[in-house]
């Protein structure tokens, strides 16, 4: 049943120029949050697209739905190491994130290790196994994944027996925080886009670098510091990266719609200014385009993760009481904890307007599933267990046959199958493989890269000189525009009549009278000459 939260005398009205940093402060304030800067306020608009809540700007402005609005809290920038936050409330919060990101398919992994983790989620929500609470088969009544089957069932219940008997609900979630952790595809909030061939691929960004999902392999992995640009135009976003001994690449994808890839690309920008810089000063403003005086410009406002941790070493305060939610046994509701939710704003008109984040909050704070998602049953996003040895053994957990597939709980805008927009292509994404396994076998992000084959990709030298050129006219027209621009308050200054203050001001200085007797009318003495010359020509002939 539905958890009403009081929270509407604080933060369900706002005034109209309200920016979204008050309302984050509001919400962080209720849960009781400090480490807050690992989180971010999301919304939907009418087309289906995400959008991060910008802080610096005023809600109503960036919201294209009329109120009452509905936002979610979600972790925005993963912690690295979710074991060095300093505080437990906030470890909790990453953890029902990161039960979300498994419930709903984004967090891929091998079937042993998908068993231990739902084990975790089982200890810290209903404690020590107990034979008169929980029958036979009671691993089958809680939905952990898509979709599992009966024997990783069981090899979660056997886990939960006799592996993490006596484990605190807080010793539980450090062990689920430090297993996801360790999986290659830990904080990744998937980007569906397609590659230049037209096959489906998800884009990702995470604590350790730039990730491409696609099928059921991470085939692309690159580490901050080698991502050297990031731009777009339209719908298509390219990643400008230097790799082993100055080798240069460029990966090229194409999102669904021209908003899709801005958003795309400003995750990007985000992500990589909080992961890869010291301090946060050092962020600069960013273009999305390599062409002068063209495309988006962006900067990161934020604090960047180093400043994050020290601030954070700085907390001095009693532990905040934690409200833990236990589990409702659940296989056809699309929460574990609780069902559909209903809305608990009154939709009354008042001149402030209305913001509904029950949803956001008690998905963080009560649940690890609040976005509706496709019914299990017609769900094409699924976990099946493959092996020939022993339950949960070497078998790996897969979300779909071929293709990395997070349920639409995520609300991605579908990707066109348009093949005109492949049409203009002229970057290629080549052939380079970070991962070479037959299923999803992960690696950890602190791991060396295997030794993959790099074959980059392939441009003509031409590409760049003509963008060069581009560049190169456009600065020239700007130029030209502006010393036109110089010639005609010029010749407002010496030739009209016009009584102006600011224009009589400049005009009795000693520099502009020397400057009009010396120069000038020497100067328009001699274009009259020869105009006069040029026109007694032209009338001689």
């Amino acid at each position: 049943m539905y958890k009403h939260c009081h929270i509407e005398s604080c933060v369900s009205l706002f005034q109209r120029d309200a920016k979204g940093q008050w309302l984050f402060d509001q919400v962080c304030h209720y849960l009781n949050l400090l480490e807050k800067d690992y989180f971010g306020i999301r919304f939907v608009d009418p087309d289906k697209q995400r959008h991060w809540l910008e802080f610096s700007k005023p809600i109503t402005k960036q919201m294209r739905s009329q109120p009452p609005y509905t936002m979610c809290l979600r972790v925005k920038f993963y912690p690295p190491d979710p074991a060095a936050l300093k505080e437990e409330i906030t470890r909790y919060h990453v953890f029902l994130q990161i039960k979300r990101d498994l419930y709903h398919g984004r967090l891929l992994c091998k079937s042993s290790d998908a068993a231990a983790l739902a084990a975790f989620i089982l200890q810290a929500e209903i404690g020590d196994y107990d034979p008169g609470k929980h029958p036979e088969g009671y691993s089958s009544k809680f939905q952990f994944f898509p979709k599992h089957s009966e024997r990783l069932e069981r090899r979660i219940a056997e886990i939960h027996k006799s592996e993490l008997t006596g484990q605190s609900p807080e010793t539980s979630e450090m062990n689920f925080l430090r297993k996801a952790q360790s999986l290659e595809t830990y904080g990744v909030d998937p980007h569906p886009c397609k590659d230049v061939s037209g096959n489906a691929a998800f884009l990702a960004f995470t604590p350790f670098g730039f990730v491409v999902l696609q099928g059921n392999r991470r085939i692309h992995f690159l580490k901050w510091n080698e991502v050297t640009k990031l731009k777009f135009e339209g719908k298509t976003f390219h990643i400008y990266a230097t790799y082993q001994e100055d080798q240069k690449i460029i990966l090229t994808y194409f999102a669904p719609t021209p908003e899709a890839c801005k958003h795309l690309w400003k995750c990007g920008v985000e992500n990589q200014a909080f992961y890869q810089f010291e301090k946060s000063s050092q962020v600069r403003t960013v273009s999305s385009s390599n062409l002068f005086f063209k495309g988006s410009r962006f900067r990161y406002s934020g604090k960047v993760a180093k400043e994050v941790m020290e601030q954070s070493a700085k907390i001095r305060r009693e532990p905040p009481e934690i409200h833990r939610a236990g589990m409702v046994p659940s296989r056809s509701c699309p929460s574990i904890t609780h069902g559909p939710r209903q809305s608990s704003v009154p939709r009354t008109r008042r001149r402030a307007v209305h913001i509904s984040i029950m949803e956001g909050l008690e998905s963080l704070r009560d649940s690890g599933h609040s976005t509706p998602v496709r019914s299990v049953s017609n769900g094409n996003s699924f976990l099946r267990s493959h092996g020939n040895g022993a339950e949960g053994g070497s078998g790996t957990a897969e979300f779909s046959e071929d293709s990395y597939n997070p349920s639409d709980s995520v609300l991605p805008t579908p990707v066109s199958n348009d093949p005109s927009d492949q049409a203009q292509v002229r970057h290629t994404n080549g052939p380079r493989r970070i991962q070479d396994e037959g299923g999803t076998e992960p690696c950890t992000q602190n791991q060396a890269r295997p030794q993959a084959k790099v074959q980059p990709t392939q441009h003509g030298p031409e590409e760049g000189v003509n963008d060069f050129i581009c560049s190169l006219a456009r600065l020239f027209l700007v130029t030209v525009a502006l010393l036109f621009a110089l010639l005609i308050l010029l010749i407002v200054l010496t030739e009209s009549e016009l009584d102006l203050a600011l224009l009589r001001d400049i005009r009795r200085t000693p520099e502009f009278q020397q400057f009009h007797y010396e120069y000038f009318c020497p100067l328009r003495r001699w274009l009259a000459c020869k105009l006069r010359w040029m026109g007694g020509n032209l009338i001689n002939k």
